[in-house]
């Protein structure tokens, strides 16, 4: 298992492995004892590493039918290579790699943040930010502020789930995750805020400000 999954995102994992099949969100929190709401967060965490998906249940009575979870077939390494492949054929085939990577994160940071509970819109926006790169594995701390400079939230990024890669093409891998970023916000509604992310510009951490745009 990779560094990438934590050990509560493992233990979700390891239920669906041992299933067999699709789990309801009841049943998959009574074989783990977690919250629904703390599942969703790892289940979409997975889901973004491409080790869980999810589908439609059949209707039953009136209501828009829930969703059921299952193991993906590919393996933590297997994603990790395809990663890899795809990002490296972006690099040498696109005339504008960082902005296709930009456009392709933005997209999949639609559709995670879409998956977030309907409750997490309470949540202030940065917040939701900061929720939603940990459940993908970015271990992002809240960075001390100057408070004569800081006009938004800045991240520290101490996990990487594509370290290597993003070392090697991080006009690819490192925008890929700053238009992941854009896309939320974009999904969150939030025009007034935006997105910068300085790739490793510390020891062990890359930093994303969360800037307000009208401040700035």
């Amino acid at each position: 298992m990779p560094p990438t999954v934590s050990r509560a995102q493992r233990t979700v994992l390891d239920a669906l492995l041992a299933a067999g099949g699709a789990l309801s969100l009841g049943r998959l929190s009574e074989e783990t004892g977690l919250h629904a709401n703390t599942l969703r967060g790892h289940l979409d965490a997975l889901a973004g590493l491409g080790l869980a998906r999810r589908e439609r249940a059949e209707p039953a009575g009136r209501g828009r039918p829930g969703w059921l979870w299952s193991a993906a077939r590919s393996a933590p390494g297997e994603y990790a290579g395809l990663a890899t492949a795809l990002a490296r054929t972006v690099h040498r085939t696109s005339a504008d790699p960082a902005g296709d990577a930009i456009e392709a994160g933005r997209a999949w940071g639609h559709e995670l943040a879409a998956a977030r509970p309907a409750g997490g819109a309470d949540v202030p926006v940065r917040a939701r930010v900061r929720e939603l790169l940990a459940g993908l594995g970015f271990g992002p701390e809240r960075a001390q502020a100057d408070a004569r400079t800081d006009t938004g939230t800045t991240l520290r990024l101490t996990r990487c789930p594509l370290l290597d890669v993003a070392r090697e093409l991080p006009d690819v891998v490192c925008n890929v995750h700053l238009g992941l970023v854009g896309g939320a916000l974009e999904e969150y509604h939030s025009d007034d805020v935006d997105a910068e992310l300085v790739p490793f510009a510390e020891p062990g951490a890359c930093l994303l400000h969360l800037r307000t745009v009208t401040a700035r």
